[in-house]
């Protein structure tokens, strides 16, 4: 009986932080035969939700961490099992019991900053717009047209600012009238919270909440997919409405009123590759493409495992604090299919992707092979 107890009150935690569906599992194992983790190494989300089931996950192992909520299996599940959540749920367990390991450290310190400064980074909240020196971007008022809101990543890395600037100076020259909230912005939380940190999401939830609706905002413009997926799916919860617009909507949307002029040509072989986010999750696949074939000399290639089965970045929750071992990188295999494509540039709309693929592009000594760009980038160049 003494070991049953506490095997009964996991169950339940488990339960209650959102990890019901564990018992719809039947083991087929058509999970662990799409986790892209399963290309690199041996990895078991069967057996995780099975350990979940009986109430003796081993909460203090890499194994429940490797997860990056690409989405892939929840989408061959056939009962529904809802595995991420069941992920997240014993990552909350973790968090609750202040669970520690050298693997965490990262994520511990990213909280940390995320609770004092509002980001992930250790940096200065009154450094947060330093990357519109010499660009000229408004502070947002109720009348504009947008409220652009750039993620933490493409505010503060250096080669993320890029995309930042690169949607900053397509946005003027189709003289949108759109503005920033600057210091005021606080990180959309996605990534903390997979990680199990619910509190931290929901304080930066409600603070950029009050935030928007103290500003009168009323649609928002995201670089990130996870942005994204967090202001869309996830902010409803706390009762908040506002229109949502990834970049690659909004260009396509410009594009098509003729407020953006493609005036040159881009005579490179192009492939695109699909982030988690923004297409698994919300099925946001065409919008990039239609941009990309609208410009003319760009040759189009399709990548292999694209569209809903795209293989993930491996940045996804909250691995992009966890350092992955070099041989074990997704992004790696990711850029060894763009090369045997001939490709001259991959290109995808991701910060998360952006900063993995480069990574990669860089451990594997392709810098003079292929480039690595975001969609902003390149429309930049032929507008």
């Amino acid at each position: 009986m003494d070991t049953e107890t506490p095997i009964k009150e996991v169950i339940e935690e488990i339960k209650e932080f959102g990890g019901d569906a564990v018992k719809y599992c039947y083991q087929c194992g058509k999970c662990d035969t799409v986790c892209p983790w399963n290309k690199v190494i041996n990895f078991s989300i069967r057996k995780l939700i099975r350990e979940a089931t009986f109430g003796i996950p081993e909460i203090e192992l890499e194994e429940v961490w490797r997860c990056t909520t690409c989405g892939k299996c929840p989408q061959e599940c056939p009962r529904d099992v809802k595995q991420i959540d069941d992920v997240v749920a014993m990552r909350r367990i973790a968090a609750e019991y202040g669970v520690s390991s050298t693997l965490l450290k990262p994520v511990r310190s990213a909280s940390a900053s995320l609770a004092a400064e509002g980001n992930p980074f250790v940096q200065e909240r009154s450094k947060r717009r330093d990357w519109t020196n010499g660009y000229n971007v408004k502070t947002f008022s109720e009348e504009m047209e947008i409220l652009y809101f750039p993620c933490c990543y493409v505010s503060y890395d250096q080669r993320l600012m890029e995309i930042a600037r690169a949607t900053v100076t397509i946005l003027q020259k189709a003289e949108v009238d759109f503005g920033i909230l600057g210091t005021e912005e606080n990180c959309c939380g996605e990534s903390i919270r997979k990680t199990g940190n619910e509190e931290v999401y929901k304080d930066l939830a409600r603070e950029n909440i009050k935030t928007f609706i103290d500003h009168g905002v009323k649609r928002i413009l995201v670089s990130s997919p996870h942005c994204y997926e967090t202001f869309v799916n996830e902010y409803p919860e706390f009762k908040a409405s506002f229109e949502i617009v990834h970049i690659t909507q909004y260009l396509l949307e410009l594009i098509n009123e003729g407020r953006i002029q493609i005036n040159k040509e881009y005579p490179k072989k192009v492939t695109y590759h699909d982030p988690c986010y923004l297409g698994r999750h919300n099925g946001i696949y065409e919008e990039p493409r239609e941009i990309l074939k609208s410009i003319p000399g760009l040759k189009f290639a399709e990548l292999p495992d694209s569209h809903k089965d795209s293989l993930c970045c491996g940045m996804g929750g909250g691995r992009i604090w966890i350092d992955t071992k070099m041989p074990e990188r997704f992004s790696n295999l990711r850029m060894e299919q763009a090369i045997e494509l001939k490709s001259e540039v991959l290109v995808t709309a991701c910060p998360y992707c952006i900063d993995a693929l480069e990574e990669s592009r860089s451990g594997l000594n392709y810098e003079d092979k292929i480039l690595v760009k975001d969609i902003t980038e390149i429309l930049q160049e032929v507008i």
